[in-house]
């Protein structure tokens, strides 16, 4: 009766009348993780106008040290949501959870945009952005991990790393409306229309896309009931995640580490590094964005195909050996030579690089756990991750920059990353060829 009931509430979507087609299946399961992506875009390039709005009595590098922390703060309470929306799914269905992370992030997204300034309201500001980021981060910390479950358990052998790959693609999408929304504000508005009200319409009109999100999820139907059959109770399924899955949840966490960070310097950071570091203007920054985007939306899908032919492990190793290897040339040549051209150039090569490596580790992950774990466990081994190695990289990059004067600091800080993240391929199994 209280399963019932627990289902009921949580938003279950019935099975739908009639198949769905597989194009439909990834647009409605990756519309959340694409929202969440718009608003870390949107955060990450107006970094610097957030600083001075929220908190103005810091100097500059301060403002931007408070902004990116602010930024960050958002990923502690990943874990939370991780494990949370992971227990509903692994229980009472995959969709039901990502239509509640999309009603949360909705919400959090909204309260951005709707606070006033440090000039309004004095330190209420910075709190309410600070809440809102946190509701932001406890919705994505279970959206990630529970949509892309879902992807990998509806795609058929042969074909899951394609499938899978595009929850990563949607990231590259999402990368590119936000720069693009970005770099429109940017360069038709004046500095005091920007300041006033421009940076709170991409806010705003991101919030539009939850009812989006739930009337795609409600065609796709639920899973229900094939929820957890391997303990019953959330306490059961979590302590199965920690006793019988440990291995794995640490295996994922490591591969996660090396993803995570690359994918928040070379697709969000280098517009803040174009500005802050390479002093280069406002518009070239956000196309440092747009490209990277466009290539992530591009080349994830490729990444996942590969590994459906060659081998996960194989495409992730090569993939995150050749970015770390090149990063640190990469961040050399834009610092001695910071030409809108070669940064554009370096930016695609390593995006290019992560975007493949996302696109098959992206597979890798859900293959891991066992069906009955396998929402909690993902959802809490890449929230974990994100939130350390992720979330806080621009607020480390930046440190690091401000207290060394090393401009590649940020190359330094992957190149560690993605050896801690080649680590665990050496334990894993291949299940490419397996039911899961």
């Amino acid at each position: 009766m209280k399963s019932t009931s627990m289902r009921s509430a949580a938003l279950a979507s019935s099975a739908p009348a009639r198949p769905i087609s597989t194009r439909s299946l990834i647009v409605a399961t990756t519309i959340g993780n694409a929202f969440e992506f718009f608003d870390l875009t949107v955060y990450s390039f107006f970094a610097v106008l957030l600083g001075k709005l929220f908190f103005p009595l810091a100097t500059p590098q301060q403002q931007l040290l408070l902004s990116v922390g602010t930024f960050g703060v958002g990923f502690i309470a990943r874990p939370l949501g991780g494990v949370m929306f992971g227990l509903i799914a692994d229980r009472f269905g995959r969709v039901a959870a990502m239509n509640l992370t999309l009603l949360a992030m909705a919400l959090g997204t909204g309260l951005i945009g709707l606070t006033p300034t440090y000039a309004q309201i004095g330190i209420a500001a910075p709190l309410l952005v600070l809440v809102a980021r946190l509701l932001q981060g406890f919705s994505a910390g279970g959206e990630v991990g529970v949509a892309t479950t879902l992807l990998a358990e509806r795609a058929r052998v042969g074909e899951r790393g394609f499938i899978t790959s595009w929850q990563f693609a949607s990231q590259g999408a999402a990368a590119l409306a936000g720069s693009f929304v970005g770099f429109l504000l940017s360069h038709f508005l004046d500095t005091a229309s920007l300041e006033s009200w421009g940076w709170r319409v991409p806010f705003l009109a991101g919030v539009l896309i939850a009812p989006l999100g739930l009337y795609l999820r409600a065609r796709i139907g639920d899973d229900a009931h094939r929820a957890s059959d391997a303990s019953h109770g959330g306490h059961g399924v979590l302590r199965t995640v920690f006793t019988r899955d440990g291995k794995q949840l640490l295996l994922a966490l490591l591969l996660v580490i090396g993803g995570t960070s690359a994918h928040f310097i070379v697709l969000y950071y280098m517009s803040t590094y174009a500005i802050k570091v390479l002093h280069l203007p406002m518009d070239t920054a956000m196309w440092c964005g747009m490209l990277s985007g466009a290539v992530m939306l591009v080349m994830s899908p490729i990444g996942g195909r590969w590994s459906d032919r060659y081998g996960r492990k194989r495409v992730t190793f090569v993939s995150r050996a050749l970015l770390t290897l090149l990063i640190l040339p990469g961040f050399l040549a834009i610092t001695h030579k910071p030409s809108v051209l070669t940064l554009y150039l370096v930016v695609c090569a390593l995006a290019s690089l992560h975007s493949i490596n996302a696109g098959a580790t992206g597979p890798l992950l859900p293959e891991l756990f066992p069906r009955s774990t396998r929402a909690t466990g993902l959802s809490l081994s890449y929230a974990a991750g994100v939130s350390i190695f992720g979330g806080f990289a621009q607020f480390i990059v930046t440190w690091l920059i401000g207290a060394t004067g090393e401009p590649t600091s940020p190359a330094w800080y992957v190149i560690v990353c993605g050896l801690l993240s080649l680590v665990p391929l050496a334990f894993i199994t291949e299940r490419a060829n397996e039911e899961i």
